[in-house]
């Protein structure tokens, strides 16, 4: 044992390793639990990345199996673990699969499943492939098995077959039959997933192994098989399987759905250019055509080979077509024929870039009369033209149609035909099948018959394919026989895509085209243009105006203008004016040579003009006089920062002219790099921005700054002002171009701060322009240039902030046309979120290039060699290179480039696809006029398969899309036709393009749906990727399109294709994202009408750019005054369209809550989890807020700027109150909201929100409202890490909501997720929890802790030990709190402690002056009770008496006054006060005595009670769980009260529904309270006396309880597995005989179990049973009385399960049978002495199958194991019973035949029963047997005998125990004593039968006879009695008496009694027969008397129990 102390103490990751194997096997077992507490993320899980292989290959058979469990662990609880896939399924296969331990093997496999599920499937088939070849056959068969269970369990779309195919032949070959025959087995589970086209793949096995397989194929039923484990990744889908497992029309639906596998995919490829002779080539050109016969001869079974290996097979069908072409031996041309044709078929798309040109040779190798070559020809163009599309030959195919030869017409028109049949109406399109009926239409009237006919028949199978809407313009001009002979083919052709309708299709909708292609320009070219802009502000009916609107604007900009400019006034015209309107003596104040004069100038002049109207104000006047010596450069800056800032004001209230702002820009320029001036400068500047425009004053400034002066200071100064203008006004209110030279001046400035401040200006306006801007700087130096693209990369990816400020509006009155916002041209206030960037077009001149594309440039293009080509394209790069900017005037540079975006070298195809794209960015918007040469091209490049290639092609489309938009894509079907194209790869990048470009357009042209028909076909096409993209632009497609059109344009497709396409639409419709704005939406008026905030307001988000709610400007600048309102923009119509909107209230009242917690439960929405708040969470939380509360709240929810959640929080609070359950109805989502502020930085929201919950909280209690669990997981593990918040206050409002949602939610549920708060790394918020637990835990009791109060207190006490001090003093204090409620008992709940810890729990105690509550005895005076004073009932039954404490309403009382009153929460007490019994006005004076002559009249007077209804106010949820909390109580009175309370519920029909999802909970805590009452109570001297009563109370409420059905059938299997395992406890318990009601304590409970057993539901009832059973006997200790009783109430469940048979679930049954026998199989009971258990196994399956018959084997389903015993034994049973012949069992077993006694053998038999008596039997024992017509069928039964004496019923009666044979005689013969008495007699006789087995029991074992009537009539009544007060069996009972102290009853049956000894039984089956459960002298020779009672005692027994039967 030294060792074991060594290594216990070692790291768990050591003890993992260590050499000795106890050691590994301890840490195996530690690991298991440890990876179970620990985070999926959490670092902890790296140490054993390297390591876990090692548990797997344990050299240690025990430690080995461990270190599997252990090993499942890991993979389950750790995120990392995929990354351990590969080492542990190759040491799985290695050294678990040969394991001789059946669970070392099972687990390994498990092992290898979950790796699976981690997505890891190639890895685990690749390495359990790598077993196949292992010399171990043990190992072989196992890989094998493995591989069957992995392809059973996931299916064939998650296993590969491909390599699992191809090892099979080598299997079937294997030496060893286990592994020949587990091969079968994998090729028989393959067979199921993909039918018969997995037979090719098994061509070469043996014969009989084939055969073998094919018996073993036909068994297979032709359902599709389901996957039932998935991949992490398919957890919904795991869902929708679990959902619909029982639905029968499922599987239908699966048939449909079985995975489409091509054999082609699983065929052995053959390499073909490998295998040909070296000489092939020199042999196949020989002279002697021998030797190139011979040479083809052995290349055709090469060549045919059903699947080849790709290659270069350029050179071989080069030859191959020469000899075709050339060859004149026409058996060489056959051959070569054939050989191309299995080329094409074996190579399939990879024969496509040879299809062409073998095409046009057999075309013309058709003239061709020998019908031998010409079949040959056919088939090889047949299969070649699968390998292309037609509009790739078109051009061959019209060539040979104008063949001279009629031979090669005829052929070419018929091969048409064929390939016709082959296309759909998305590869013919128009440009294909408009030259093609042309040709053919020509040619219809040959000379030929022929060919006449052949053309026919191409023309009618178009007809066919495209409709006859679209081909009769071509046919048109025919006449009608032709056209007749065209009908008539086809309706005759059957299309091989297996169609045959005519496609009817809407007319073509191009009319509507134009208008919006004219429109698409204009709403997609890149940079928009600030005229646009402003049309964004006018209302719709101002669109109508047309150009005279356009030329009004430009004379109304001009004339603003002149008014932003005035005459300047002269140095005397200031003079006179300053003279007229300021005092002298201000005058002189302002020219004093003392600054404080000065100053005090400045200031008497400013408050002067702040009380001034703006048109008295002028503005130049001032501006001088502040100029005017000694100007802005006055040497006190006080002085100077007055002047500023009186400027500033003149700007804001005055009307201030660029005239003015000339004046003084410079001087504040001077002064802006100053210090102490900087900040005044810039504001000033800032609102002469605003006065005049900030393209004025910024040029001004910077253009001063620059020229005029040299301080470097104020140069950089200018600039940080100029980059913080154009966040603040937007980018569109200056002219860029004009200030690119300054910038440029600047970055190569001497001064490092001048750099950095242009290298920051550059960096915002790439915010605003993007990458083009780079090109203006790239002839800069490479380390300028470096610091540029930093900048840029910092800013990438960050939208550009809202623009806040603008330009001042004039007041206008008279404007009617609304431009009233107009501003001149040049100050346009740019567009929401920044405005559109000025195009970079604009900023540089353009180059026309058109004289540099000669002649000789465009022939080299063209060249036929690719060097010359290249070398052309390199010359055009070079052009683009050096020119950035070129016109749009190319010459034929694109009708040259076309053709090498089709180049064979796909080198040259990718640099033209990158010319494209620097055509794009050169050109800008004007490049549209080449999109249809290029586009298409570009389009059509993406077929190609190299990555490269397609990669360039999406890159160019990119920057074309950038400059023209997606609508020029669109229209004259170029998109269409290019997608029509069938190939893979273009289908995809296409698909992948267009979703990431469409969400950004508000409206496509009307031909995107002309794409539709090609989409629907890509979501079905077999390759993943492309279904997967066409799934991903669906959404996009629906929101142009809209859902209904989509639907609609489904009706064209196939049956089969329309269904897989709706559910994908059905799918996919959630995910319709909102179309964006028009970019005509935007209101040019934005900056002006939102709140203006100072320069340091953070930046807004690009989300802020969607908000359109107007906000009023209202300005508060830090130096001068609020503006006027005459300054703020009046609003327009749609402003007050909005307005008008958001007049309801803020929170709409719906009813969407509960469907929002139904798409909760179905999975239809993503969880409320997560760390960090995720964009898609955030948008599905957007989605459910906007019905449930208006616009403008919506708006300030989800803004990007706090201020607007402040306001948002304030309107939240304002709604609580005044719409109260419109709050309610959105309770979930406002919360949810809440969580999200919750992540915010700003302290202020974070305390908003809370004040918010507290004053919602306060409503929803008062209210009475219950918070659903839904919403509580989504808010409150959020609201607990708020706890651990740095700011104490905010620590302390969350205490306070906390404690508030006490009142709404169970402090059990709340104590949980507090628990969940201390796995937190943040040790305040540990600490904060801890005391909230303490506090949950003094004011609720023990029981608060949830999942129960060890497990509670064991997480609490491991705090003990955390490095914090104020964590261990929290987990001290916490564990202190529980300390006082249970005592010592904290020690044992803690669990095992380290010596420290409990030194420091003790020494806490010690310390603390808490001291264990104990329960004071009853006080005989009752309580002295605080009243509530005016409240009303509901109130008072929910509020405890207020005793100064805040304690919730939901605590225990802390009064201690009475054991009842004092422990029972005042919560449920009744309130007097509110039922009036406590008034004040009472009489209290002394009653007046009546006269003695009416006292006679008033003693014979009736007395009239007066009757009082108390009202029963309903329970709530938290009310009944805080109820039902407290039966555990340790306090027996607390425990006996909610007893009470509960019993109440139950009898009332109302009340007792709310119990309905209570019921598991109730059954548990009872239960916990029985074993509580068996294993403390009884063992306690001061409260056994308490026990009977806690068992009666108990009884009598579970009684209550089991008797309403609805609510029994709600217990579980396991609940009831306790519960019963509690009854059965008590029912063998010793020491109740020594109580005086012990016996009838055990009788109740005895009736309790057959309640229990009939009304609850009866799966859940035997399976509880069973696992019961399993348990005790799987414990060698365990009471063989306690199996019994098990075994009984089990045979009673059999003995009814004919009447029950159709409530049962046969499936869970059947499992829960399997479980047992596969833990107790028949082999272990050979050694038992006892096989009881097992025989009434046996004889439920008996049961089971003889009442289902043959059906029983459908129910083993949920049974995986091949070897059941349970499908053995059921298969047996069922084959018996078909050859078995004799009556069935009353309980529906087959009965067999017994040997009987030779005395009863020697008995003369009666006459045999008729079949008609035998059914008449029947039915009478039938009766007998049910517990409601017992009687019934005696009566029956004695009629029966005296009607047929001669009949013998002994063969029924043989069926029954003896017990109840003597039972039925006993019966009989009291029938026949009622018969002979008197009425009075049988009225007595009644009475007596609703006695319990007591009665007869006692009578069978003989009641002495000299006993006197009166006693025995008064024990009749006695019992009677008892039985109506629930303390005895009454009349539902038949029970053997139970012996005070001889003996001990144990069970009760409901109906009748039988043997517990098992008497004449099969071999190998139990006879179930009547169950007694009942009692211990069943098993005894006598039977236990009741003793002599005296009539005394009996007779006060009776008036005991009329006195207090019920519960106290």
């Amino acid at each position: 044992m030294a060792d074991e102390s060594e290594w216990i103490k070692l790291p768990l990751d050591d003890r993992c390793i260590h050499k000795v194997w106890k050691a590994r096997l301890h840490g195996y077992t530690e690991a298991i639990k440890y990876f179970g507490t620990l985070d999926s993320k959490s670092s902890e899980f790296s140490k054993f990345l390297g390591i876990i292989k090692k548990f797997v290959v344990d050299t240690n058979a025990v430690a080995q199996e461990k270190g599997l469990d252990a090993v499942l662990a890991f993979l389950h609880n750790a995120a990392s673990a995929h990354k351990t896939s590969a080492e542990v399924s190759s040491g799985v296969v290695l050294k678990c699969l040969n394991s001789s331990r059946t669970k070392t093997k099972e687990k390994g496999i498990e092992i290898l499943m979950v790796c699976i599920e981690l997505e890891k499937q190639e890895v685990v088939v690749e390495e359990v492939m790598k077993g196949l070849t292992n010399k171990q056959p043990k190992i072989v068969a196992a890989c094998v098995l493995v591989l069957r269970t992995a392809i059973g369990n996931f299916g064939s779309k998650i296993i590969s077959l491909k390599p699992i195919v191809k090892s099979l032949p080598k299997l079937f070959e294997h030496s060893d039959k286990n592994v020949r025959e587990e091969a079968k087995q994998l090729a028989v589970e393959i067979y199921r997933w993909i039918g018969a086209v997995f037979k090719p793949s098994l061509q070469n096995i043996k014969p009989v192994q084939m055969k073998e397989l094919e018996e073993e194929f036909e068994k297979i039923p032709n359902k599709a098989p389901k996957q039932i484990r998935f991949l992490k990744s398919q957890q919904a889908e795991k869902e929708k399987f679990e959902e619909a497992a029982g639905d029968n029309g499922e599987s239908e639906e699966e048939e449909e759905a079985r995975p489409e596998v091509d054999p082609f995919e699983l065929l052995p490829a053959v390499d073909v250019l490998s295998k040909l002779p070296k000489d092939f080539f020199e042999s196949i050109e020989a002279k002697k055509w021998q030797t190139r016969k011979e040479v083809l001869d052995n290349l055709l079974p090469l060549a045919t080979s059903p699947k080849i290996e790709p290659g270069d097979f350029a050179e071989l069908v080069r030859v191959l077509k020469k000899v075709l072409s050339k060859d004149t031996n026409v058996m060489i041309v056959t051959v070569a024929a054939k050989c191309l044709c299995g080329l094409a078929i074996g190579l399939r798309k990879k024969f496509n870039p040879f299809a062409v040109a073998c095409v046009g040779a057999i075309l013309e190798k058709f003239k061709e009369k020998k019908v031998m070559v010409v079949a040959a020809l056919r088939d090889a163009i047949d299969a070649i033209f699968l390998t292309t599309t037609l509009q790739s030959i078109i051009e061959d195919v019209l060539a040979a149609l104008d063949s001279k030869n009629p031979s090669v017409r005829s052929e070419t028109a018929t091969f048409l035909a064929r390939a016709i049949r082959h296309c759909t109406q998305a590869t013919l399109p128009k440009s294909v099948l408009k030259p093609l009926s042309v040709a053919l239409v020509k040619k219809i009237g040959d000379t030929s018959p022929e060919v006449r006919d052949a053309v026919a028949l191409s023309l009618g199978t178009a007809m066919k394919v495209v409709g006859e809407k679209h081909l009769m313009p071509f046919i048109s001009d025919l006449d009608k026989i032709k056209q007749d002979k065209i009908k008539e083919c086809c309706e005759n052709v059957e299309l091989a895509t297996g169609g045959g309708k005519k496609k009817k299709e809407k007319p073509a909708a191009k009319e509507p085209t134009k208008p919006a292609a004219a429109a698409a320009p204009a709403k997609s070219a890149g940079p928009s243009k600030a005229k646009p802009a402003k049309a964004k502000t006018r209302p719709a009916s101002a669109s109508s105006a047309g150009k005279a609107t356009k030329s009004k604007k430009k004379t109304k900009a001009s004339e603003e203008s002149e008014k932003k400019m005035e005459p300047a006034y002269s140095p005397e015209d200031v003079d006179e004016k300053a003279a007229d309107a300021l005092p002298a003596s201000m005058l002189q104040q302002l020219a004093h040579a003392n600054w404080k004069e000065r100053l005090a100038g400045m200031e008497e002049l400013t408050t002067k003009i702040h009380n001034m109207e703006k048109k008295d104000i002028d503005c130049q006047l001032y501006v001088r006089l502040t100029a005017k010596k000694p100007g802005y450069k006055d040497a006190n800056f006080q002085v100077l920062k007055a002047k500023f800032a009186l400027i500033g004001i003149l700007a804001e209230k005055g009307k201030f002219s660029r005239t003015s702002a000339g004046v003084c820009i410079g001087g504040i320029v001077e002064k802006i790099g100053d210090i102490k001036q900087s900040a005044t400068a810039k504001e000033t500047m800032t609102s002469m921005a605003e006065a005049c425009g900030l393209q004025f004053v910024a040029l001004e400034a910077i253009s001063y700054a620059f020229d005029s002066q040299k301080n470097p200071k104020n140069q950089s100064e200018t600039i940080n002002w100029f980059t913080q203008a154009i966040q603040e006004f937007g980018f569109t209110a200056i002219k860029v171009k004009n200030f690119i030279s300054y910038i440029k001046k600047a970055l190569v400035a001497t001064n490092p701060a001048i750099r950095t401040s242009a290298i920051s200006t550059v960096g915002v306006m790439y915010m605003y322009m993007g990458a083009p801007l780079r090109m203006l700087f790239e002839d800069e130096k490479p380390a300028l240039l470096a610091q540029i693209d930093a900048e840029f990369q910092k800013v990438t990816g960050t939208s550009p902030p809202a623009p806040f400020r603008g330009v001042k509006k004039e007041e206008k009155t008279d404007d009617v046309d609304g431009d009233d916002g107009e501003d001149d041209g040049d100050e346009d206030v740019g567009d929401v979120g920044g405005g559109a960037a000025p195009s970079i077009q604009d900023l540089v001149p353009r180059v026309d290039i058109s004289d540099q594309i000669t002649s000789a440039l465009i022939e080299e293009l063209g060249d036929s060699k690719w060097k010359v080509r290249g070398q052309g394209l390199e010359r055009v790069q070079t052009i683009l290179n050096g020119n950035k900017f070129i016109t749009s005037n190319l010459g034929e540079l694109p009708t040259a480039l076309k053709p090498r975006l089709s180049d064979t070298n796909k080198i040259l195809s990718t640099n033209t696809a990158n010319i494209c794209t620097q055509l794009a960015h050169a050109i800008g918007p004007a490049v549209k006029v080449h999109v249809r040469t290029l586009v298409p091209g570009l389009l059509m490049l993406n077929c190609d398969s190299k990555a490269s290639v397609r990669a360039a092609s999406i890159t160019a489309l990119s920057a074309w899309e950038e400059q023209v938009g997606l609508a020029p894509f669109i229209e004259d079907e170029m998109l269409n036709t290019v997608l029509a194209k069938e190939s893979p790869f273009l289908r995809m990048e296409v698909f992948g393009w267009l979703e990431e470009k469409l969400a950004k357009y508000h409206t496509l042209p009307s031909d995107l749906a002309l794409s539709v028909p090609i989409l629907y076909a890509a979501l079905e096409d077999r390759n993943p990727d492309v279904r997967k993209k066409a799934q991903g632009v669906l959404p996009l497609f629906m929101m142009h399109i809209s859902y209904e059109k989509c639907v609609k344009m489904t009706n064209k497709l196939k049956p089969s294709s329309k269904t897989q396409v709706m559910q994908i639409l059905e799918k996919q419709r959630p995910n319709i994202p909102a179309k964006p704005e028009k970019p005509g939406k935007a209101k040019k008026t934005k900056a002006a009408e939102e709140k203006k905030r100072p320069k340091t307001a953070p930046a807004k988000t690009e989300s802020s750019s969607t908000d359109t709610s107007p906000v009023e400007t209202t300005t508060a600048p830090t130096t001068t005054t609020k503006k006027k309102s005459a300054s703020k923009p009046k609003a327009t119509k749609s402003s007050k369209k909005q307005e008008e909107e958001d007049v309801g209230p803020p929170v709409i009242l719906n009813n969407l809550k509960d469907k929002r917690f139904r798409d909760e439960d179905n999975l239809k929405v993503l969880k409320w989890n997560f760390n960090v708040p995720r964009d898609e969470i955030i948008d599905q939380l957007r989605e459910q807020m906007q019905p449930c509360v208006n616009s403008s709240l919506f708006t300030s929810l989800f803004h990007a700027d706090f201020k607007h959640h402040i306001t948002a929080i304030a309107t939240l609070k304002e709604a609580v109150s005044s719409c109260k359950e419109a709050s309610i109805g959105a309770l979930d989502i406002i919360l949810k909201w809440v969580t999200l502020r919750f992540f915010d930085t700003n302290t202020t929201v974070n305390i908003k929100a809370l004040e918010f919950l507290q004053v919602l909280f306060n409503m929803l209690a008062e209210e009475d409202y219950s918070m659903h669990d839904y919403e509580a997981y989504a808010f409150l593990p959020y609201l607990i890490l708020k706890i651990g918040e740095n700011k104490e206050n905010i620590r302390k409002m969350v205490r306070n909501c906390i404690k508030t949602i006490t009142k709404i939610y169970p402090a059990s549920k709340i104590f949980q997720f507090i628990i969940d708060g201390l796995k937190s790394k943040n040790a305040r918020q540990r600490t904060e929890c801890l005391d909230e637990l303490g506090t949950l835990i003094d004011l609720y009791g023990i029981n608060v802790c949830q999942p129960s109060p060890p497990k509670a207190l064991k997480d609490i006490a491991v705090q003990i030990s955390d490095r914090d001090n104020s964590v261990r003093s929290a987990a001290l204090n916490t564990l202190v709190q529980a300390y006082a409620i249970v005592g010592e008992g904290i020690y044992k709940m803690v669990g095992r402690l380290n010596e420290k810890d409990v030194s420091l729990l003790e020494e806490r105690i010690k310390r603390s002056s808490k001291k264990v509550k104990s329960a004071a005895p009853p006080k005989t005076a009752p309580s002295q009770e605080s009243k509530l004073t005016k409240q009303d009932v509901k109130k008072s039954s929910l509020q405890a008496p207020s005793n100064g404490s805040d304690r919730p309403s939901t605590a225990p009382s802390q009064t201690s006054s009475n054991i009842r009153n004092s422990n029972v929460p005042q919560v449920f007490k009744l309130d007097l006060d509110g039922l009036g019994l406590n008034d004040g006005d009472s009489n209290d004076n002394i009653p007046q005595l009546e006269d003695m002559d009416h006292v006679q009249d008033l003693l014979t007077d009736a007395v009239k009670l007066p009757e009082r209804r108390l009202q029963k106010p309903n329970l709530t949820v938290a009310q009944l769980d805080f109820i039902i909390s407290q039966i555990a109580s340790n306090d027996i009175a607390i425990s006996l009260q909610s007893l009470k309370q509960l019993d109440e519920a139950l009898q009332d029909s109302d009340r007792c529904k709310v119990l309905t999802d209570h019921v598991d909970q109730l059954v548990v805590t009872t239960s916990l309270q029985l074993r509580m009452a068996f294993s403390k109570y009884m063992s306690d001297e001061n409260t056994s006396k308490d026990v009977i009563r806690m068992y009666r109370c108990l009884v009598a409420l579970l009684m209550s309880l089991f008797q309403n059905r609805m609510l029994a059938t709600k217990a579980s299997k396991d609940v009831l597995c306790d519960l019963v395992n509690g009854l059965i406890t008590v029912l063998i318990d010793n020491r109740l005989e020594s109580f005086e009601e012990g016996p009838q304590v055990i009788r109740s409970i005895n009736m309790l179990m057959v309640k229990v057993l009939d009304q609850s539901d009866p799966t859940n009832s035997m399976c509880a049973l069973l696992k019961l059973l399993q348990e005790y006997v799987a414990q060698e200790s365990s009471s063989q009385k306690f199996v019994q009783l098990i075994m009984k109430c089990l045979w009673r469940m059999v003995r009814s399960m004919p009447e029950i048979i159709h409530d049962i679930n046969i499936e869970r049954l059947l499992l829960s049978l399997h479980v047992f026998l596969k833990a107790f199989p028949s082999a272990v009971w050979k050694e038992r002495t006892n096989d009881t258990p097992l025989r009434t196994i046996k004889t439920i399956l008996h049961s089971l199958a003889k009442i289902l018959g043959a059906k029983v084997l459908n129910n083993l389903v949920l049974i995986n194991d091949k070897n059941s015993e349970v499908e053995l034994y059921l298969k047996k049973i069922v084959k018996n019973n078909r050859k078995s012949v004799g009556g069935d069992h009353i309980n529906g077993s087959v009965q067999e035949t017994r040997s009987h006694s030779s005395s009863s053998s020697k008995l003369a038999s009666p006459r045999r029963a008729s079949a008609r008596t035998n059914d008449i039997l029947a039915e009478i024992f039938k009766r007998i047997g049910s517990k409601e017509n017992t009687r019934e069928g005696l009566a029956e039964l004695f009629d029966f005998k005296c009607k047929y004496p001669d009949v013998d019923i002994e063969p029924f009666l043989k069926k029954t125990s003896p017990f109840f044979q003597s039972y039925i005689e006993r019966g009989l013969k009291n029938i026949a004593t009622e018969r002979e008495k008197a009425q009075s007699e049988k009225q007595r006789s009644k009475e007596n039968n609703v006695t319990s087995v007591d009665s007869i029991s006692s009578s069978e074992g003989g009641t002495p006879a000299n006993q006197d009537v009166s006693t025995s009539q008064l024990r009749d009544r006695l019992k009677v009695l008892r039985a109506r007060c629930g303390l005895d069996n009454g009349s539902e009972a038949v029970q053997e008496s139970a012996p005070v102290k001889q003996g001990k009853p144990e069970l009760v049956s409901s109906s009748s009694i039988e043997s517990d000894t098992p008497r004449n039984l099969m071999p190998h089956l139990y006879q179930p027969q009547r169950i007694t459960l009942g009692s211990s002298s069943s098993t005894s020779s006598t039977q236990a008397q009741v003793p002599n009672t005296n009539v005394d005692d009996l007779r006060k027994r009776l008036e005991r129990i009329k006195k207090g039967g019920s519960i106290n």
